[in-house]
């Protein structure tokens, strides 16, 4: 990159090396041009209105590469599916959702990139759930020319997979266990499936199926069981989740042969709650809590398993970090 002093008629094509200044008397004063704008045709007059016949420009020499060529680079590295890019402005590119959904973020992808000299990535918190059109993330490099190969070392990462990517939400078919010898036998009125069913409508879907059974392994395996025999996409089984005598569930479950992901979750209110796999089938054991509170681990769960995502161990793990639930924040889909 070279820097020298060139006629402003002769300047068409080059870079500004510097911001140059408009002044209307009693009116205003800013940038006509910043740092680094490509001077077109139509800005020669421009320039000469307020006295610049001689500028500072920029010549880009080979392995040289703009900021703003650098950030559509980026934007494009880094733009999963679901998400789109808009043109930079000073190198900033700004990612948003193609569609509602549920944002996924490489974690670990952003940490690279942003350990490298000249680029950086900013996103919203992974998981989030997201609008069509809501701005996710932005990428930018910091000097005015980097080089090739920083451009370069930003899409190796994006290579490797999606940065950033929102997954749209897709309606499914529900099945809800409850268990409670209280509630089989009727001493109690059924608290559960109003809550269970307000929260899945949110995401478009219907209780299919709703079963009850007691306090009795075998009948909840049974109930368990026969909601997968009757095609049901998500089960979802209250009660029983946590230490005393009577409380089966989590037994129950595994009976069904379902992979346990973990049981015990590091979110607050929720922390008995269970996550397992009764093969593809995602089966969540949901306490007492779920009941009781706006939002708790169930809320944290419906979005990553209505957006088809394969719960991990490690994504319960991470969300100890802002486990404790706060009842003002949103974790689910608003009707």
């Amino acid at each position: 990159m070279k820097k020298e002093t060139i006629k402003t008629e002769n300047s068409v094509g080059h870079l500004l090396a510097h911001d140059i200044t408009r002044i209307v008397q009693g009116e205003s004063k800013g940038p006509l041009f910043r740092k680094g704008h490509r001077i077109e045709p139509e800005d020669v007059d421009k320039l000469l209105d307020v006295g610049k016949n001689n500028i500072y420009i920029l010549t880009l020499e080979e392995g040289d590469v703009h900021e703003d060529d650098a950030g559509r680079r980026l934007g494009a590295a880094i733009s999963g599916p679901g998400t789109y890019c808009v043109e930079p402005k000073e190198s900033r590119v700004n990612l948003f959702a193609e569609y509602d959904g549920l944002l996924r973020i490489d974690t670990d992808a952003v940490y690279r990139i942003n350990d490298l000299e000249h680029s950086l990535c900013a996103t919203i918190p992974v998981n989030s759930i997201v609008r069509k059109d809501q701005m996710v993330a932005a990428t930018k490099v910091v000097p005015l020319v980097v080089s090739e190969e920083d451009v370069a070392a930003v899409e190796e990462i994006g290579r490797a997979g999606a940065v950033v990517s929102v997954r749209p939400f897709r309606k499914k078919k529900v099945a809800c266990v409850i268990t409670g010898s209280e509630v089989y036998h009727h001493r109690v009125d059924d608290a559960f499936a109003p809550v269970i069913r307000s929260k899945v409508s949110a995401y478009g879907s219907e209780l299919s199926d709703i079963a009850y059974a007691p306090d009795d392994s075998e009948m909840i395996t049974a109930a368990i069981l026969e909601a997968k025999e009757k095609g049901a996409e998500l089960i979802v089984v209250t009660g029983g989740m946590s230490v005393d005598p009577d409380d089966l569930t989590p037994g129950a479950i595994l009976a069904t042969g379902a992979r346990l992901v973990k049981q015990g979750s590091p979110v607050l209110p929720g922390a008995m709650f269970l996550v397992a796999y009764l093969e593809d089938v995602p089966v969540l054991g949901v306490p007492a809590a779920g009941m009781y509170f706006k939002n708790t681990m169930f809320d944290r769960m419906l979005p990553m398993v209505f957006a088809d995502v394969e719960i991990q161990r490690s994504d319960i793990v991470a969300m100890g970090v802002g486990g404790l639930i706060m009842n003002n924040e949103r974790y689910t889909v608003e009707k």
